[in-house]
């Protein structure tokens, strides 16, 4: 069955490899019998709104070619919309992809299952902060240090991928100091000082840091941990386990779960899909549903 897609590449994903799967990507859809617009553009807002000019003109699929930002930009294109969402997956941590089980730079696999896969719907979290309107996201927004961290990674030039991340936590651990938070969980109100405040629809983010090991894209809510005050020292022996989602028995990591999320601090920008998002305060809501996104016959973990 053949399909009416929106292509969207990001050229610079995975050192390059976005470009590579890009050119496959475009030409396996090409051979399958699907058509194919691109609609790729020479930034991010270029590629959002041709991307939504192709949805509202009724394409049946977006795939996008890159990492977790390109997933956050098809996500934004597609929710609540009958658009489909496929990804190919390009860049460095793949967090999205890996959570639903799909093909990581295979542009092959992830082409077939346009055809041989099934489409699944998924919860999204929403998000207004009062002034940037609403937006959305697929998988986990971080508000603390993970953001400061984010930040200061993206304004490095070297070295590159998950390496990049490393170093900047290194540069922002020793002047970095616990945040005072309010944090409302379904109009439940904690105000408390932490590291930092994680929103998660699914398990993970900067590239397999398992924050929410519990999270389920199909239940309907969120999985917030919360990182209470930590001496640097102490934070340093708990980061690491963060990669095998151990973490969550230390006495100063807390998960809840919500299906609405409000976060204030002062001064405190947040990041979601490891794009920068919005200044706090937000409030973040779970939509059930909200994404059809193209996934392997078996069922989501």
């Amino acid at each position: 069955m053949s399909h009416r897609v929106a292509l969207v590449v990001n050229p610079t994903s995975g050192k390059g490899l976005g470009q590579v799967l890009g050119a496959q990507t475009r030409q396996l859809l090409l051979e399958a019998g699907h058509e194919v617009v691109d609609v790729s553009g020479s930034d991010y807002h270029e590629a959002r709104d041709r991307g939504r000019g192709a949805v509202d003109s009724g394409a049946d699929t977006v795939v996008v070619v890159g990492g977790d930002g390109m997933v956050h930009l098809g996500v934004n294109l597609c929710a609540g919309t009958s658009t489909r969402l496929a990804v190919v997956a390009a860049g460095t941590g793949n967090d999205f992809a890996r959570n639903l089980g799909l093909p990581v730079r295979d542009a092959r696999s992830a082409v077939a299952l346009l055809t041989d896969g099934r489409t699944r719907r998924i919860d999204l979290g929403r998000v207004s902060n009062g002034v940037g309107g609403e937006t959305w996201f697929g998988g986990v927004l971080g508000a603390g240090f993970d953001a400061v961290v984010n930040a200061r990674a993206q304004r490095m030039r070297w070295p590159h991928g998950q390496m990049r991340y490393n170093l900047a936590v290194l540069r922002e651990l020793p002047v970095f100091r616990p945040i005072p938070y309010a944090i409302e969980l379904d109009g439940r109100r904690i105000e408390t000082r932490a590291m930092l405040v994680a929103v998660a629809n699914t398990t993970s983010f900067g590239g397999g840091m398992r924050v929410c090991p519990d999270a389920d894209v199909t239940d309907g809510l969120f999985d917030v941990m919360i990182v209470h005050a930590l001496s640097i020292a102490a934070f340093l022996r708990v980061f690491p386990k963060v990669y095998s989602g151990t973490h969550i028995t230390h006495p100063a990591v807390e998960i809840q779960r919500a299906r609405r999320v409000r976060l204030e601090a002062s001064g405190i920008h947040s990041q979601a899909d490891g794009e920068m998002f919005a200044d706090l305060p937000i409030d973040a809501e779970v939509v059930p549903g909200a994404l059809r996104v193209v996934t392997p016959k078996e069922v989501l973990s």
